[in-house]
Protein backbone atom coordinates (compact mmCIF):
# COMPACT_ATOMS: atom_id res chain seq x y z
CA UNK A 1 0.00 0.00 0.00
CA UNK A 2 1.14 3.42 -0.72
CA UNK A 3 2.09 6.05 1.88
CA UNK A 4 0.60 9.47 0.87
CA UNK A 5 0.84 12.87 3.22
CA UNK A 6 -2.34 15.11 2.47
CA UNK A 7 -3.47 18.05 4.60
CA UNK A 8 -7.36 18.80 5.52
CA UNK A 9 -9.14 22.26 6.33
CA UNK A 10 -9.56 22.18 10.39
CA UNK A 11 -13.42 21.53 9.82
CA UNK A 12 -12.58 18.40 7.52
CA UNK A 13 -9.93 17.50 10.08
CA UNK A 14 -11.86 17.92 12.85
CA UNK A 15 -14.48 15.06 11.09
CA UNK A 16 -12.33 12.95 10.80
CA UNK A 17 -10.84 12.90 13.99
CA UNK A 18 -14.60 12.51 15.74
CA UNK A 19 -15.52 9.77 13.14
CA UNK A 20 -12.24 7.95 14.79
CA UNK A 21 -13.03 8.72 18.21
CA UNK A 22 -16.68 7.41 17.60
CA UNK A 23 -14.94 4.40 17.28
CA UNK A 24 -16.83 4.14 13.34
CA UNK A 25 -13.23 4.05 12.21
CA UNK A 26 -10.04 2.53 13.41
CA UNK A 27 -7.80 5.06 11.93
CA UNK A 28 -8.38 8.71 9.51
CA UNK A 29 -6.64 6.16 6.81
CA UNK A 30 -9.13 3.18 7.07
CA UNK A 31 -11.91 6.61 6.64
CA UNK A 32 -10.34 8.33 3.89
CA UNK A 33 -9.90 4.98 1.85
CA UNK A 34 -13.40 3.99 2.69
CA UNK A 35 -14.84 7.38 1.51
CA UNK A 36 -12.64 6.75 -1.87
CA UNK A 37 -14.18 3.44 -2.51
CA UNK A 38 -17.44 5.02 -2.07
CA UNK A 39 -16.84 7.88 -4.54
CA UNK A 40 -15.70 5.23 -7.39
CA UNK A 41 -18.61 3.06 -6.37
CA UNK A 42 -21.07 6.13 -6.93
CA UNK A 43 -18.83 7.19 -9.96
CA UNK A 44 -19.49 4.01 -11.33
CA UNK A 45 -23.26 4.58 -11.28
CA UNK A 46 -23.25 8.00 -12.79
CA UNK A 47 -21.29 6.58 -15.31
CA UNK A 48 -24.25 3.75 -16.00
CA UNK A 49 -26.59 6.57 -15.75
CA UNK A 50 -25.10 8.75 -18.32
CA UNK A 51 -24.25 6.19 -20.61
CA UNK A 52 -28.44 5.13 -20.64
CA UNK A 53 -29.14 8.66 -20.92
CA UNK A 54 -26.95 9.42 -23.72
CA UNK A 55 -28.14 6.11 -25.37
CA UNK A 56 -32.29 6.96 -24.74
CA UNK A 57 -31.35 10.58 -26.50
CA UNK A 58 -29.43 9.39 -29.41
CA UNK A 59 -32.11 6.80 -30.11
CA UNK A 60 -34.73 10.04 -31.03
CA UNK A 61 -38.03 10.78 -30.10
CA UNK A 62 -41.15 8.38 -29.56
CA UNK A 63 -44.69 9.42 -30.97
CA UNK A 64 -46.04 7.20 -28.39
CA UNK A 65 -48.19 8.00 -25.87
CA UNK A 66 -47.26 8.31 -22.14
CA UNK A 67 -49.46 5.45 -21.34
CA UNK A 68 -47.97 3.32 -24.27
CA UNK A 69 -44.35 4.04 -22.67
CA UNK A 70 -45.45 3.17 -19.24
CA UNK A 71 -46.79 -0.33 -21.01
CA UNK A 72 -43.78 -1.11 -23.45
CA UNK A 73 -41.27 -0.19 -19.90
CA UNK A 74 -43.72 -2.78 -17.65
CA UNK A 75 -43.13 -5.39 -20.16
CA UNK A 76 -39.80 -5.17 -20.54
CA UNK A 77 -39.27 -5.45 -16.83
CA UNK A 78 -41.54 -8.78 -17.02
CA UNK A 79 -39.63 -10.64 -19.51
Amino acid sequence: MSRQSISFTKPNDEWLKTQVDSKEYSSKSELVNDLIRQARKQQIQIDWISTKLEKAENSGFSNDSKEQILAQSKSLLND
